[in-house]
């Protein structure tokens, strides 16, 4: 077995589920035992590490390697975090190899760019060569819900003059994605015995009407002005819950709102704007309240006309290591290269493995994008020096 697949192995046989907000806790849960390891590897590689505490059991973990002559320095980021495991069919921390492809838990969502650019790092590490980059190697917490490592880390001091964020891209390089922003609506009502719901105000049945505006206010912009890249903006309500039980109305019922931002928006003016128009619509016909967002991750809008500049640096790295040249383009998810774009870092999102694997019931990667990975890491820190 190679070492980057060996790595990989180690890295997925970690849980470390993010509870995406339910109360979970215990083994398994939070990233205690991938920080753990990460420390035992850097420590064991002989690089300055720093071990930053974001949250209680969540920890960002830094490295750095300095060039003998390079006169920037790259930032490399990959989430230790994984999704939950409800649904898999597979055993989510037994890595298992077949057929060319590791199977487990985060093998593509984001293990597999991790355990890639820990080993390009420590090759950089061993070998030295003299004019690559400087590279700080960040291992962030929290990236699948609220994204608080990387924020955390985008409001230090800069560290770099580049940023990589690996995702699973299949190494074509992402340099525009869609932001997102959510957070949580309640409607109020009178609670009181269902066998007499006129002496009550039914929440649920105020929500109701709430949603059909939420409905119709999605429908209107998806025929907004599109990003040329990434198409329009959206907004859909993911969770619905109220009521005490069957027997007495609801007085209370919450919703939650997804609003992915593109390019040119904010998440502040985007829920605004949410907020004005209910207020237009339905008056004071239902009484509702918002809650503080969780969730403000801004779009990532790269430049990338720069001929000859870094990115043109990037992709002839990548296409060296791959054979072919990379396609740029965007995607409509979100990632760390948020936060840490608008922090005034250029930012560019590639990695090994494709999106439609992550987060499925039989996550997998193919060994061979790892391996090509760290070449491609690699490369992009010689040629950034």
């Amino acid at each position: 077995m190679d070492a980057v697949t060996r790595l990989l192995s180690d890295l997925v046989a970690i849980p470390s589920v993010n509870p995406m907000g339910r109360p979970l806790q215990g083994k398994g849960f939070l990233e205690g035992g991938m920080s753990d390891y990460l420390e035992n590897w850097f420590r064991s590689l002989g690089v300055p590490y720093e071990r930053r505490t974001v949250a209680p059991g969540r920890d960002n973990l830094i490295a750095r390697y300095e060039s003998p002559r390079g006169r920037k320095t790259v930032l490399f980021d990959a989430h230790q975090d994984t999704v939950p495991t409800d649904g898999m069919t597979i055993p989510p921390f037994v890595p298992e190899i077949r057929d060319g492809r590791l199977y487990g838990r985060g093998s593509c969502d984001v293990k597999g760019g991790m355990a890639a650019m820990l080993e390009a790092f420590a090759r950089l590490v061993k070998e030295r060569p003299a004019d690559s980059a400087s590279v700080v190697m960040a291992c962030t917490v929290d990236e699948e819900f609220t994204h608080i490592g990387s924020s955390q880390l985008a409001a230090s001091p800069r560290m770099a003059d580049y940023a990589i964020v690996a995702e699973p891209t299949r190494l074509n390089i992402v340099h525009r994605h869609k932001g997102a922003v959510r957070w949580k609506i309640r409607t109020r009502g009178v609670a009181c015995h269902s066998s007499t719901p006129q002496l009550g105000v039914n929440a649920i049945y105020r929500m109701g009407e709430l949603l059909g505006a939420l409905a119709d206010y999605a429908d209107m912009l998806s025929r907004a002005t599109p990003d040329p890249i990434l198409g329009p903006p959206s907004l859909s309500v993911g969770r619905i819950e109220g009521g005490l039980s069957v027997n007495v109305v609801p007085d209370w019922c919450e919703i939650e709102v997804d609003r992915r931002i593109i390019p040119g928006e904010t998440p502040t003016n985007c829920v605004q704007r949410v907020q004005t128009y209910l207020h237009d619509r339905l008056g004071e016909s239902v009484i509702w309240e918002f809650f503080p967002p969780w969730v403000n991750m801004p779009p990532l809008a790269q430049e990338v006309s720069d001929e000859g500049g870094w990115v043109a640096q990037v992709r002839a790295a990548v296409g060296e290591a791959s054979g072919r040249i990379p396609e740029l383009g965007g995607v409509p998810y979100g990632t760390d290269a948020g936060p840490l774009g608008q922090s005034g870092l250029p930012c560019l999102v590639i990695g090994p493995g494709d999106i439609a694997q992550a987060h499925t019931k039989d996550e997998w990667i193919e060994l061979d994008q790892v391996q090509t990975a760290v070449e491609a890491y690699y490369r992009i820190a010689l040629a950034l020096g």
